[in-house]
């Protein structure tokens, strides 16, 4: 019997076999025969387009014995995930050489240790192929080691995609001169003897100051950026109170990312002075070269300083910026555990203007908050604690001070009201937008003050339109609307006013307290004051007797006053409302722009 053998076929059952056994096997990430050239078999070659990914640590210098934290992180754009990854820890000076120290897992559904060469634990690799956006670990230093160590990853992001031996930051072991890897010379950071001081700002060095011309030397809560170019090189001096860390960056526009950065981060007693660079709205990644001199530093009372100089002109690195270019500043200052950076808590200081770094010295300006949301915040106080009471107030107590038909063919009162809501609806509507604008989508990190906002701002848009529909007077359905439209007014306003508490707390619009948060608890009282005094007046005024025309409003609830005393008094008392109310709105403002 003569067997026929289907070459064909044989040959692509062995392929899809062979496939499937490779696929299961860096699926689940045992890749230990790769930790030497840390490249996956997958038969294909290490992509050659840019990735997106980065690397970074929580410290540039450690000790024998210490740990470190190392993040590996998929940008929001471009490859925003990966699948399979290799982690190891090598010798800055013989990348080819073997892994060096062990690590520790922080997430182990994720991530597993592997043993590369003679070192249990050395490495570290995914546990399945499914899609991650961050994976954090710690690297334990051994007793011996390298004076730097670089870490090096492989990102896989599918099958046939991926980057072999990315190089991340580089750590340098304290008082060991670092290898040739490094082309700087670098010294230890010194502890300043003194604080900085703002004496020079404006003629000797360029300065920017939070508050305005306060001096770090006298002021404890004072965040100050000062910079001077001698020759071809510039000294920059930072101070500021913070948990764990003060920055600051040079941009060519206002929004984050693509920037030079420079950290002064708190570990323990000591601060870490390094550059970074910033991808989109990421995590900083720590220059793998240090090219700061003189650096120096100083802890007292949670305030942090520090100081260090650079070249004008860094061509090694092309992550640092020109000097003699125009770039807009950013300040900022956060919370740091273990060296480990977390985002700021509030919104960066920056720059009003781009000025040269290298230019003649001046006293720079700057805001925490966008001019888009001053703008929100603006419109929001004047819609809803001036507009909207104000226009409460005339409806409900002002029917008989303007009769009917007193104004363009109907009643005076009814026409300011009309107008006070109409603006109250146009300002809440452009004042919605202008977040979207800015943010370019949705806020994540507001809590529930969006939320409120959309809430208030579909109310107010209900509004119109219900009265827009709304059954003549003497119809038997007109109670309907009376009680929707007071229900709808009471619950926006009710919401807004929360709204507005929270509101001037963001971080994008974060008015100085407490004294922001007394004006605006004065401003709900003043109006619910001036309620009470019209509405008591009205009822010791009037016969409790309830008039059965088909006209009556749930609204507007008083009846009219006969006396030209009472109409009197009530516009006493809207005059005096009216003044409290711009006094108590033009403090909020001013605190706004000051921001």
């Amino acid at each position: 019997m003569k067997m026929s053998i289907n070459v064909p076929s044989l040959l692509l059952a062995l392929v899809v076999t062979v496939s499937f056994r490779t696929v299961a096997c860096y699926s689940n990430g045992k890749v230990t025969d790769a930790c030497r050239s840390m490249e996956p078999n997958h038969g294909h070659h290490s992509s050659t387009k840019p990735h997106t990914y980065t690397i970074t640590v929580d410290k540039s210098i450690f000790s024998p014995g210490d740990q470190v934290q190392v993040t590996l992180s998929a940008s929001k754009s471009g490859t925003t995930y990966f699948k399979g990854f290799l982690i190891e820890a090598r010798d800055a000076a013989n990348l080819d050489g073997g892994a060096v120290g062990s690590f520790t897992l922080v997430n182990i559904t994720k991530s597993q240790l592997l043993k590369c060469g003679h070192t249990q634990e050395s490495a570290v690799s995914h546990t399945s192929d499914s899609k991650k956006r961050q994976i954090q670990v710690t690297w334990n230093s051994p007793e011996s080691v390298p004076p730097s160590i670089q870490f090096l990853v492989t990102v896989v992001h599918k099958y046939d995609v991926y980057w072999v031996r990315i190089p991340g930051p580089v750590v340098s072991q304290a008082g060991v001169t670092p290898g040739p890897h490094n082309t700087a010379t670098t010294t230890a950071p010194t502890v300043l003897p003194r604080p900085f001081s703002s004496e020079g700002c404006g003629t000797r060095k360029s300065c920017l100051r939070d508050p305005v011309g306060c001096d770090p030397e006298l002021e404890p809560i004072c965040f100050f950026l000062s910079f001077t170019t001698v020759g071809q090189s510039t000294l920059f001096e930072l101070s500021g109170t913070a948990d764990g860390y003060i920055s600051f960056a040079l941009s060519l526009d206002k929004w984050m990312g693509n920037d030079d950065m420079y950290l002064c981060v708190r570990d323990g007693n000591r601060v870490d002075i390094d550059a970074a660079n910033v991808v989109g709205r990421t995590h900083p990644v720590l220059a793998s070269q240090s090219f700061l001199t003189d650096t120096a530093w100083r802890l007292s009372d949670g305030v942090i300083q520090c100081s260090f100089r650079r070249d004008v002109h860094i061509p090694q690195d092309l992550t640092r910026f020109s000097l003699n270019e125009s770039y807009y500043l950013f300040l900022a200052n956060g919370r740091a555990e273990n060296g480990m950076i977390h985002r700021h808590g509030r919104q960066p200081l920056i720059s009003t203007f781009q000025t040269v770094i290298t230019g003649a010295p001046q006293n720079l300006s700057g805001s925490r908050s966008p001019l888009l949301m001053k703008f929100h915040g603006a419109f929001m106080l004047i819609a809803w604690m001036t507009t909207v009471n104000t226009g409460i107030i005339i409806a409900r107590y002002f029917k008989d001070v303007w009769p009917d038909r007193a104004l363009c063919g109907l009643g005076g009162w009814f026409q300011v009201h009309r107008a006070l809501m109409v603006l109250t609806v146009l300002l809440t509507s452009v004042a919605f937008t202008l977040p979207f604008i800015y943010r370019g989508g949705w806020s994540h990190s507001a809590g529930a003050h969006p939320y409120l906002g959309c809430t208030v701002m579909a109310l107010a848009g209900i509004q119109p339109v219900m009265a827009a529909f709304r059954p003549p007077p003497g119809s038997a359905r007109r109670y309907i609307f009376n009680w929707m439209h007071y229900c709808a007014g009471t619950i926006a306003q009710i919401i807004a006013v929360v709204a507005i508490f929270l509101g001037i707390h963001q971080q994008a619009l974060h008015l100085p307290g407490p004294w922001s948060t007394g004006i605006l608890a004065g401003f709900v009282v003043w109006g619910v004051v001036a309620e009470l005094i019209l509405e008591f007046h009205s009822r010791c005024s009037f016969k409790c007797e309830r008039s059965d025309s088909e006209d009556k409003e749930i609204l507007l609830e008083s009846t009219q006053l006969t006396s030209s005393e009472g109409s009197v008094f009530k516009k006493v008392v809207l005059a005096v409302f009216l003044c409290g109310n711009a006094s108590l709105l033009s403090g909020l403002l001013y605190s706004i722009s000051s921001v």
